[in-house]
């Protein structure tokens, strides 16, 4: 793969980021909404209920923690299985680095000349800089990633109770 198509490679992962920022932003906009409505309708059925307690809607109020746990236990799953990834990753590219760094100390404590040693230096330090960039990139990626998928439970929770209690 030549410079060009990696240029493009990653302009399509920072398009596709930026994309999944903006969405998730979107999401995350849509659920205070949600919950902003299904706060407000609570409200009033709690207010209901305690005006006249026979009419206090038992279900709705149990409804109030159990969803709520569930939407935050799947959320924390989520993080949870993204941090993984992230720190296997992490781990296996410190790893990989340790390895490089080996070699290029190899190559320059080998070298004939000082200009070959700096040369062998060089080398590594440019390849260092272009692995270090594409892991950032990646670890966004999977953060962005992750962000979304811990929002996502949460978000469809609150989206459909506004739904259901706007009836």
């Amino acid at each position: 793969m030549n410079e060009f198509d990696k240029a493009l490679k990653t302009g399509r992962r920072l398009t596709r980021n930026a994309t999944s920022a903006a969405n998730t932003a979107l999401s995350g906009g849509e659920m205070l909404q949600a919950a902003s409505d299904v706060i407000a309708a609570r409200m009033q059925i709690m207010a209901a209920g305690m005006a006249d307690p026979g009419k206090l809607d038992l279900t709705e109020m149990s409804l109030m923690t159990s969803e709520k746990v569930e939407a935050l236990s799947e959320s924390a799953s989520a993080m949870s299985k993204t941090f993984g990834d992230i720190g296997g990753r992490l781990g296996a590219s410190a790893m990989t680095e340790a390895n490089l760094a080996s070699r290029a100390a190899t190559a320059i404590a080998a070298a004939p000349t000082p200009a070959a040693a700096m040369q062998a230096q060089y080398a590594y330090a440019v390849g260092w800089w272009g692995r270090a960039t594409g892991q950032m990139l990646t670890l966004n990626t999977q953060l962005l990633k992750g962000q979304a998928d811990a929002m996502r439970p949460i978000h469809r929770t609150a989206v459909a109770n506004a739904k259901r209690l706007k009836k």
